[in-house]
């Protein structure tokens, strides 16, 4: 076999860690692997945590796997890309050590500590002033002094904090420092501007700068593979490592949403619809996180916490496989003859709320069945997505394409579902690992441009993501005007529980 030109892309997310082997000339995917795991067991309600090392070690398996199915050899490999899950905050000490487990993107225990940073800066208003930015449980800074009050000890041995995707970039490349995309995550950087936010470090604790990574542009590699790590990898020192990205921002570059007028919307874990953006786009209410993308861009983003959680917990409940799930689902009605899912789960970031937990409203005889159910939360998870999707249209960021990636795009009804609640065309990916593949083709970008080239990550994605035509959908007018009015329903749902979502909270943690 001649040699070829190969690409790793590494996506590390929340329930497991995927690897796709990609061939730098024709964007083909030959070699995919993917390791499984769980969150920490026994945490208190609302506290979401993983140890960093499992992640190394999925990676590990995840490209092993792909190396082989794709038959590579180790000087075939020239660059990887890593994506990994939002916000999550890795604290290292001076020896580059974890420090504790990772909290994460889903942890909503620092409600208390985004109050706090948020008083210190003068307010929400202010907050986004300084960030652009609202200060939310999901974010990263609240973590960061979540720890100096509750682990003073830890706080004290605290030397680097870093996302997960970088520690991951720091295991393969012994060199700490965050790329805008993800570092914009962190509610500590100044979106705008592309630098950290003097108020809100400080906000934190006047120590904390120090302590913080630089700031690099995205399409500065991370360095090159260590020998230690290459040799866990099965791969030859000195591989280029691309500054990778959040899940998001490499989900963008995997859908090609590169430039103004593609939204990608991303079904997995937790649902995020973003758009490209050539500046800021801030939200004055705090309900659209500004992030800057992965390619120097910005990346106008909503994140909702449940999704497919949603619909895996009820299709375990009724002992279904993923495709006898989907054929119940279609038995029931559009709007599920009012059963409503208010998917808030766990707490819920986009409305913030916090202290919210699942609800189903309109339960009777007639509902309660496994269709009725499957639907239902198929449908509640995409409405409570379609909140932000109609806040980003208010702030000037309309969709008529939606690109659907993650899990729920592999379903036929459910892209329906997507295409009737959104009022917009939906379409797929022909590689639907979106994060993945973005992570590859950003290292591709990465690779040719240390080559001297002068590629642009849109040339990139224009000759190699391409839509999946045949599974397109497109709106029903009926349903349209249907879901409008149980998105009011939801709506109102979401507005009037939330004093009960707080008192719910005190009660089972008292």
């Amino acid at each position: 076999m001649a040699s070829r030109t190969l690409l790793i892309g590494i996506d590390s997310g929340t329930q497991s860690t995927k690897a796709l082997v990609v061939e730098a000339r024709s964007g083909r995917v030959l070699g995919t692997g993917s390791a499984g795991y769980d969150l920490i067991p026994g945490l208190p309600a609302g506290a979401k945590e993983q140890h960093p090392h499992t992640w190394r070690e999925a990676t590990t398996k995840a490209v092993r796997l792909a190396l082989k199915e794709a038959k590579a050899g180790a000087g075939e490999v020239v660059a990887i890309g890593v994506s990994g899950q939002q916000h999550g905050f890795v604290p290292l000490d001076a020896k580059g050590a974890v420090i504790r487990p990772a909290k994460l993107w889903c942890d909503t225990s620092t409600t208390a500590e985004c109050a706090e940073i948020t008083e210190a800066l003068g307010g929400t208003k202010a907050a986004i002033r300084a960030t652009g930015n609202a200060v939310l449980p999901g974010f990263t800074a609240p973590k960061i002094l979540w720890l100096k009050k509750n682990e003073p000890k830890n706080f004290a041995r605290l030397a680097t904090v870093l996302l997960p995707h970088d520690y991951l970039n720091f295991w393969l490349t012994g060199n700490a420092f965050m790329e805008y995309g993800d570092a914009s995550g962190s509610a500590l950087m100044d979106v705008r501007k592309r630098r950290w936010s003097e108020a809100a470090v400080k906000a934190i604790d006047a120590d904390l700068a120090r302590r913080l990574p630089a700031l690099s542009s995205s399409d500065v590699p991370a360095g090159a593979l260590t020998a230690a790590t290459a040799g866990e990898l099965g791969l030859n020192p000195g591989v280029l490592v691309s500054a990778g990205g959040g899940d998001n921002m490499m989900g963008a570059i995997g859908t090609g949403n590169t430039r103004e007028g593609v939204v990608t919307a991303s079904f997995g874990t937790s649902g995020t619809i973003y758009a490209c953006a050539e500046k800021p786009v801030v939200d004055p209410r705090g309900e659209i996180a500004a992030f800057c993308d992965s390619t120097n861009h910005w990346l106008p983003l909503l994140c909702t916490m449940n999704v497919t959680v949603a619909t895996e917990m009820v299709r375990r409940d009724f002992d279904l496989d993923h495709a006898a799930f989907e054929k119940a689902a279609a038995k029931a009605p559009a709007g599920s003859d009012g059963l409503v899912l208010l998917p808030y789960l766990e707490g819920e970031r986009t409305p913030n709320v916090p202290d919210g937990t699942g609800v189903f409203f309109g339960v009777r005889p007639k509902t309660f069945t496994s269709a009725h159910f499957a639907r239902a939360t198929m449908e509640g998870v995409t409405l409570g997505m379609n909140y932000g999707l109609r806040r980003l249209a208010e702030l000037g960021v309309k969709a008529t394409q939606v690109r659907a990636t993650g899990g729920g795009a592999k379903s036929k009804l459910w892209r329906q579902i997507m295409a009737d609640i959104f009022n917009a065309e939906v379409v797929t990916l022909k590689v639907s690992e979106g994060a993945a593949y973005g992570a590859a083709l950003q290292a591709l970008w990465s690779w040719r441009r240390s080559k001297g080239e002068s590629v642009s990550i849109e040339d990139i994605t224009d000759t190699f993501v391409t839509l999946n035509r045949s599974e397109t959908a497109t709106p029903d007018a009926k349903r349209v005007a249907r879901y409008a009015e149980l998105q009011a329903l939801q709506d109102e749902l979401g507005r009037s529980l939330r004093p009960a979502f707080t008192q719910h909270r005190q009660w089972i943690n008292a």
